[in-house]
C-alpha cells in the first residue's frame, strides 16, 4: 500500500456513490492497521456537491471523480480492495484539499 493508491470500494451501501478510496495516509505509518482515505465520487453525479478547491477532480480510466475530502474517514487496511491505480500526479491538489481542511487556507 502506498500514499495516493485509489482502490475499489468494497462497502456495498457506499460504492455506487463513491465506487473508490484514495488512501491518503504517509507511507511512513503503514505499520499501523488503519489508513485515512478519501472517497472519489464520478464528478458527474456529485458535481454539485459544491466542488471547489476543497474537491480537486482526479481522472481513473478516462473519468473524471471528484476526491471529496471533506468526507475522508479512517478505515482498517483490510478493508481496502485490490489497488486499481495511483494518483500522485494529483499529490499537490489532494493535500492542498486537506489543508484547507485543516487550516482554512
Amino acid at each position: 500500500m502506498s500514499q495516493f493508491s485509489v482502490y475499489r470500494n468494497r462497502n456495498p451501501k457506499t460504492r455506487k456513490i463513491f465506487p473508490y478510496l484514495l488512501d491518503i495516509q504517509s507511507d511512513l505509518l503503514e505499520q499501523i492497521h488503519t489508513t485515512v482515505v478519501v472517497p472519489l465520487g464520478k464528478y458527474s453525479t456529485v458535481k454539485d456537491q459544491g466542488i471547489t478547491k476543497l474537491c480537486p477532480i482526479v481522472e481513473i480510466d478516462g473519468i473524471e471523480y471528484a476526491a471529496l475530502t471533506q468526507q475522508l474517514a479512517g478505515i482498517d487496511r483490510r478493508l481496502l480492495d485490490a489497488e486499481v491505480t495511483n494518483i500522485s500526479n494529483c499529490r499537490s491538489d489532494i493535500i492542498a484539499a486537506v489543508d484547507l481542511i485543516l487550516s482554512g487556507i
